[in-house]
């Protein structure tokens, strides 16, 4: 459905988009991620044909969307992240006028009734947008977004400023949109692309840094494939029964934090899924486990680690952290998402 190639974007000499590729199925929802300068806003805007680029070409349902404008746009509905409202409009009055710029086909009152069902906005359809809370305002920009029923939807922030109850339902509408549109989710809110979009596509200095589903990345990133878990049983014997699974690495004791029960750190071999079979093991010798962790990254973690500035040159640095009234000495990994933490706790120390 969208198809990215080589995409550039220059101002003088500083690139603002170098070079990306990808491309979305229909259907699909893409989470597109990056810190603030990565050059987001400048894609969706070549994405929308608002910007032109210097080098490379966007297609919008097989048309070059600088080839043929008109035709591309058709196929798009564009949120950005401030809405295009007209304040003095009514609710009502604004979408009919989009409804005339966009040129729409459908029987009017029908589709625009369609849609305000859908955003539920049908009880504020005859208010002045001016008057409506963020939330509705919000609800209003998506509406527009809609109006011609496009293919595709690129929406930038769409859940920025709601309040809880307003960001889990404009979720539950994205993931609905979802089934009959392709949709392009720009996020700072990392687990609402986690809960809503099927990949992610992460862009950091106008570079492309990742383009997989979240469960890839992390298993494509973690540099160790560990373990930690807590098994109520005899220490020595749990430790001599996990070091006879097949793919096991190494386990480590690491102590105990629960009565008659004990913590293991287990690293598996590259490539390595043991967690079937560490269940049979315990399982089968009645060892219950009070808690484990897998190790996995979050979206968090693995959007920290591919956007550091460090993570092209990784270091390695001594430093203390201090928690309560303890001091931990470890090594922190420049790409690791708290190592920035760890050295403003070192700075302060210093001062």
């Amino acid at each position: 459905m969208i198809e990215v190639s080589h995409l550039t974007k220059r101002y003088g000499d500083k690139y603002a988009v170098n070079d990306i590729s990808f491309s979305v199925k229909e259907g699909e929802i893409l989470g597109f991620l990056g810190p603030n300068g990565a050059g987001k806003s400048t894609t969706m805007n070549m994405l929308t044909g608002y910007l032109s680029s210097n080098e490379g070409s966007v297609k919008i349902a097989g048309i070059d969307i600088l080839e043929d404008p008109s035709a591309a746009k058709k196929h798009i509905g564009y949120l950005p992240e401030q809405p295009p409202l007209y304040m003095d409009m009514t609710v009502k009055e604004y979408l009919n006028f989009m409804y005339e710029l966009k040129g729409c086909k459908l029987k009017r009152d029908a589709h625009l009734a369609e849609i305000c069902d859908l955003v539920k906005i049908t009880n504020v359809y005859n208010r002045v947008i001016k008057n409506l809370s963020k939330g509705y305002k919000q609800r209003v920009g998506l509406a527009q977004a809609l109006v011609g029923n496009p293919d595709v939807l690129i929406l930038d922030e769409p859940t920025v400023g709601l309040d809880p109850k307003q960001i889990i339902e404009i979720r539950s509408l994205i993931k609905h949109l979802g089934k009959k549109h392709t949709v392009i989710l720009s996020s700072h809110i990392l687990p609402e692309v986690q809960s809503v979009c099927e990949r992610v596509i992460i862009i950091n200095s106008g570079k492309l840094v990742a383009d997989d589903t979240e469960i890839n990345l992390s298993n494509s990133l973690a540099q160790q494939h560990r373990i930690v878990a807590r098994i109520a049983g005899p220490e020595e014997t749990v430790l001599r029964a996990i070091s006879g699974i097949s793919g096991v690495k190494q386990v480590l004791q690491l102590g105990t934090k629960e009565p008659d029960s004990f913590d293991f750190q287990i690293e598996a071999e590259q490539g390595t899924d043991i967690r079937r079979s560490l269940f049979n093991v315990l399982c089968d010798r009645k060892w219950p486990v009070l808690a484990l962790d897998s190790g996995e990254m979050t979206l968090e973690d693995i959007f920290l680690k591919l956007t550091s500035d460090d993570s092209t040159n990784m270091r390695k640095n001594r430093v203390k952290v201090k928690t309560g009234r303890k001091n931990y000495e470890s090594i922190i990994d420049g790409t690791n998402p708290w190592a920035a933490a760890a050295e403003k706790t070192k700075k302060e120390d210093e001062e």
